[in-house]
């Protein structure tokens, strides 16, 4: 352990980055902000551990400029005084998911080649579900864009939406995501199981006045019902949606299908938008997972949206569950569905099929 700043910096640019870096910040100290900053600008830093006698506001400010910074935050492993909390802190990190899009640097991708991918069927659809937090069972499947790339492998959607959103390309992905989730939806429900997929709608889209049409000749033709089908939307698009966006909503809503609010808290709710139009879920965005154990302000915010998503009836699915902790803190606040990394990553629809099947499997053998 290094006692100086400067010391430590040094330390850093000679020997390269750390995979954990724990600060310990005094009570007066000062220049908190400007330590965690300098971190920041070097990228060298890793996980960050608080450690010290702030007070639990001051923790928490600190907690929000690391992830602001672009850092991960760890935890506040409390005072040196206890080793054995910085060491469950580490033994954590070590066994925290792996996260790809975080660890790979991302290279995006350009027109010709996205364009050249779509028209070679490259762009495949992967579905992670959500769940019950209770029971474990799949509520329903989240249709998920990856690029299989003939020579990079698998790679995640921040190398090619960009692209896609840039160059008016959404509608061809949605339809071409619309037509795998439906032949899968199709596979399972002749196996007995009736599941829901929700595929993500941009609200530039909704302009289309072609949208719905398309959308219920697409139902039709693979024989399947419109309450079978979920459309997230990201809220900040939805602040000023024109009448005709609007109209679309409608017509999705009474083609059967449901409507959620995606990353609901991200950006700048609009709490009177959310009575307006005919949504009837909240997918909560998964920031406010994190820390969730020691951070009040965030427990507040879970238990507010699922008293408003009971208000308004409207269902609320909290994003980002990793840790068996998480899943029960979410428990005791009310929530009952979530998704994320805990019960599954987005895989194939081939791998969903036999992940149903196992999942099947353990709930007789139980």
């Amino acid at each position: 352990m290094v006692a100086d700043d400067r010391q430590a910096f040094a330390d850093l640019e000679q020997f390269g980055p750390v995979d954990v870096t724990l600060c310990v910040l005094s009570q007066g100290r000062q220049d908190v902000p400007g330590l965690l900053q300098t971190l920041g600008r070097a990228g060298q830093g890793g996980a960050i551990i608080i450690s010290g006698a702030l007070a639990a506001d001051a923790g928490s400010v600190a907690g929000q400029l690391i992830s602001l910074l672009g850092m991960a935050l760890q935890d506040d492993a409390g005072k040196l005084s206890q080793p054995q909390a910085l060491q469950l802190l580490l033994a954590r990190h070590l066994n925290e998911p792996d996260n790809e899009a975080d660890t790979l640097p991302v290279v995006p991708a350009s027109e010709e080649e996205v364009r050249q991918a779509l028209a070679d069927h490259q762009l495949h659809t992967y579905f992670q579900p959500k769940f019950n937090l209770q029971t474990g069972d799949v509520c329903s499947i989240e249709a998920l864009a990856r690029w299989h790339h003939p020579f990079k492998g698998v790679l995640p959607p921040s190398v090619f939406m960009p692209v896609i959103e840039r160059c008016g390309l959404l509608d061809e992905l949605l339809f071409l995501q619309l037509e795998q989730g439906l032949r899968l939806q199709r596979q399972t429900l002749d196996q007995g199981v009736a599941l829901n997929v929700a595929f993500n709608l941009h609200a530039g889209q909704l302009v289309n006045p072609l949208l719905t049409g398309r959308i219920q000749a697409l139902l039709a033709a693979h024989g399947l019902p419109g309450s079978g089908l979920t459309f997230e939307l990201t809220e900040t698009g939805l602040l000023e949606a024109p009448a005709i966006s609007l109209e679309s909503l409608v017509r999705l809503r009474m083609m059967g299908c449901s409507l959620s609010i995606d990353d609901f808290g991200a950006g700048f709710s609009s709490l009177q938008r959310l009575c307006q139009l005919p949504f009837n879920e909240i997918k909560l965005d998964g920031e406010f997972v994190r820390g969730l154990r020691h951070e009040p302000r965030r427990r507040a915010v879970i238990s507010s949206t699922l008293a408003l998503g009971e208000a308004l009836g409207m269902s609320v699915v909290v994003e980002g569950i990793e840790t068996e902790e998480q899943r029960t803190v979410l428990l005791e606040l009310g929530c009952t569905q979530g998704q994320g990394y805990l019960c599954a990553r987005p895989m194939s629809a081939a791998s969903l099929l036999n992940w149903l099947d196992l999942q099947r499997g353990i709930e007789a053998s139980g």
